[in-house]
């Protein structure tokens, strides 16, 4: 058969019609009118206490049990020439005692040494102890002879290959119990340093509460947290900070739930809990996760002061977790955990003439933390969660009127459940709505118009915990690669489009240790020495540090783009740095040329962009190349009203221009 000349340039006709198409500019229409208030709130952090999130993370505790009191009293402990089959007549041998009494600290452990040239004793820290040269280490004991005549007790941090990296020693005093502080400067970089302990003389001694911090921590304070990790957050300039968790709230059983108060006063008084996620996983058991509370309710309301970020503790509504047992509370037995609730509200904004309010001034913060929102209830579900949430909001309501009390829609973002949720709470009028969606990045895209026709006259939206599982939910082959990272991107100029509506928005989970996780993807990861922003980190920093004041439109042919041309964008006025911004996602794999007329404001000719892209969406982020997706600036300018762009293809773009 013949080529038809015909078809063959009708066929060149629309492969040229094709190309001109792709490679046209996409114009876009700014209208500066501001036509709703960006809140305060509408960028900020998840903490829950996953993946080594707080013990071996951001607690900068370096000694595993280092008060004995795990499921396993002796476990993070080594005794390498003791036997358990033996008397050790040639070294030594240690005995877990409980307390007379039994106080929350509930053990310690009696050493007996019967060779000082050979018993040693051991910690393995979390994963190891990450150490660097040149810095301070603050050392703590609680010491008390019981026979015979130990001399001194030598404390040495051991380096990968047994080399000692710093060393101290004391001398213990008396039969009663006495702490001794002690600090020494390390000589040598180590990831997995141990901490060893042996002894001069013979005897028998009682020890407890042993510890070790670096004196670097963030802000100074002793016995504190981690600094790199919080600089991570802090440099995001979240508007709130979600404690202390959400699964490990409720706990597996309503005995294992999460109890604030135990979290408070004095550290050695606070009673270890096993962590909910320690074997919630067979892809990851983890049986020596617990919760010292080093980190209790009073740091993370510190820590949110700190980055100027609203508390928003969430409390356990005596449901379990409805994933595990799903035990109830019953109804008459229900007070105690209401009055938890009213007892914490007093806590953290009491005077210090109140019960609780004297606990947070005695604790060093007289000052109240000016809480106005608490969340009761995580993923719950069902009549059950709608009937006890009824009974909190009552009394809270009653007590503290103007508290904003945030209601859970469940796990899910679909579904009967999550229906009936809205549903309910809907006819309460609760004021805010968690909603919670771990799905795949195409969901992200595909749902950046999920909030645009809800029901405004409904409660406000707070999307707490959301990632996009490149693999699937729970899998433990999820990456944070730039794929799941730029289509958070895309989803979330939906979020702030709607700012009227979505008030509060957070990543989850926050962090994990590259040797003790649980969950993936996470939004920063460490080790014991570094820690790195994830690509997903990035795009949380860009939406946060730009969030604005007012939100605006941004549209072509007046429909917002929500997809179209493969093409995201938000817009938003800073009424404080005088600036406009804009929020463009490209997720073509070509580069698009765009012209945004911008009407309704004077602005200076010049700006600049941040452009976050990668060659390749499977890119991510190491400890090898912590920036290696990372925003790189460029110069911007206006003429005539009208910006004129090129898009990178995948990728992130804020422009912010000064007003004029």
């Amino acid at each position: 058969m013949k080529n038809n000349p015909f078809k063959l340039s009708i066929l060149g006709i629309f492969i040229i019609l094709g190309l001109w198409a792709t490679a046209q500019e996409v114009k876009l229409k700014v209208d500066a009118t501001s036509i709703a208030k960006i809140q305060p709130t509408m960028y900020g952090l998840f903490f829950e206490d996953i993946n080594f999130a707080a013990d071996g993370g951001l607690y900068a505790e370096l000694i595993k049990n280092r008060s004995f009191e795990f499921a396993n009293p002796k476990m993070g402990w080594i005794e390498p020439e003791s036997p358990i089959l033996s008397f050790n007549t040639d070294s030594g041998l240690s005995t877990i005692v409980k307390y007379a009494g039994y106080t929350t600290n509930h053990n310690y452990i009696n050493i007996t040494v019967n060779n000082p040239d050979r018993y040693t004793l051991i910690n393995e820290g979390f994963r190891g102890m990450g150490i660097k040269a040149g810095a301070t280490y603050e050392l703590s004991v609680m010491a008390a002879q019981e026979s015979g005549a130990i001399e001194q007790i030598h404390f040495q941090l051991m380096d990968e290959a047994g080399t000692v990296i710093g060393e101290t020693s004391i001398t213990p005093e008396g039969k009663s119990w006495k702490t001794y502080e002690m600090a020494f400067t390390a000589t040598k970089t180590a990831e997995k340093a141990q901490l060893k302990i042996s002894f001069q003389g013979k005897g028998s001694i009682n020890l407890d509460m042993i510890s070790l911090f670096p004196q670097d921590t963030w802000k100074g304070r002793k016995k504190g947290l981690r600094k790199d990790i919080v600089q991570l957050l802090d440099d995001i300039q979240p508007g709130f900070l979600r404690f202390p968790g959400g699964c490990i709230v409720e706990g597996r059983t309503l005995a294992k739930r999460y109890q604030w108060k135990k979290t408070v006063g004095p550290i050695e008084d606070r009673e270890l809990l096993i962590n909910r996620w320690n074997s919630e996983f067979d892809h990851r058991p983890t049986p020596d996760y617990y919760q010292s509370f080093g980190i209790g309710f009073f740091e993370y309301f510190q820590l949110a002061e700190d980055m100027g970020a609203a508390p928003l503790p969430i409390l356990g509504c005596g449901m379990a977790c409805q994933f595990n047992t799903g035990e109830l509370v019953p109804m008459e037995d229900l007070g105690p955990y209401v009055q938890d609730a009213l007892d914490l509200i007093e806590f953290a904004n009491g005077s210090t003439d109140t019960p609780w309010g004297k606990v947070r001034s005695d604790m060093g913060h007289p000052d109240p933390f000016h809480m106005k929102h608490i969340g009761i209830g995580n993923e719950q579900w069902g009549p059950e969660y709608i009937k006890r949430y009824k009974v909190f909001e009552k009394a809270i309501k009653e007590k503290y009127p103007d508290m904003i009390i945030v209601s859970g829609s469940g796990p899910f973002p679909d579904g009967e459940y999550f229906e009936y949720g809205w549903e309910e709470l809907k006819k309460l009028n609760t004021e805010i709505v968690d909603e919670h969606y771990y799905r795949p990045p195409s969901w992200f895209r595909e749902n950046a118009t999920r909030y645009d026709q809800y029901d405004r006259s409904g409660p406000k939206v707070f999307a707490g915990e959301y990632a996009a599982q490149s693999v699937g939910t729970t899998s433990p082959d999820n990456k944070n690669n730039w794929d799941c990272a730029l289509s958070e991107a895309a989803f979330m100029t939906g979020l702030e489009r709607n700012a009227d509506l979505v008030t509060m928005t957070s990543y989850a989970p926050l962090m994990a240790h590259a040797e003790g996780w649980q969950w993936t993807p996470d939004l920063l990861w460490f080790n014991n020495l570094e820690s790195y922003g994830t690509t997903n980190y990035y795009v949380q920093k860009l939406f946060a540090n730009n969030a604005g004041t007012d939100l605006i439109r941004i549209t072509e042919e007046g429909v917002p783009l929500t997809g179209q041309h493969e093409l995201y964008a938000s817009a938003v006025t800073d009424t404080r740095t005088k600036e406009l911004i804009l929020k463009l996602v490209n997720t073509a794999d070509d580069t698009q040329e765009v012209s945004v007329a911008i009407d309704g404001i004077r602005l200076n000719s010049k700006g600049e962009a941040e452009v976050l892209t990668s060659a390749s969406l499977n890119d991510e982020n190491s400890f090898d190349a912590p920036k290696a997706v990372s925003p790189k600036t460029e110069d911007i300018k206006l003429s005539g009203g009208t910006l004129k762009m090129s898009l990178a293809k995948n990728s992130l773009t804020v422009v912010r221009l000064k007003t004029k």
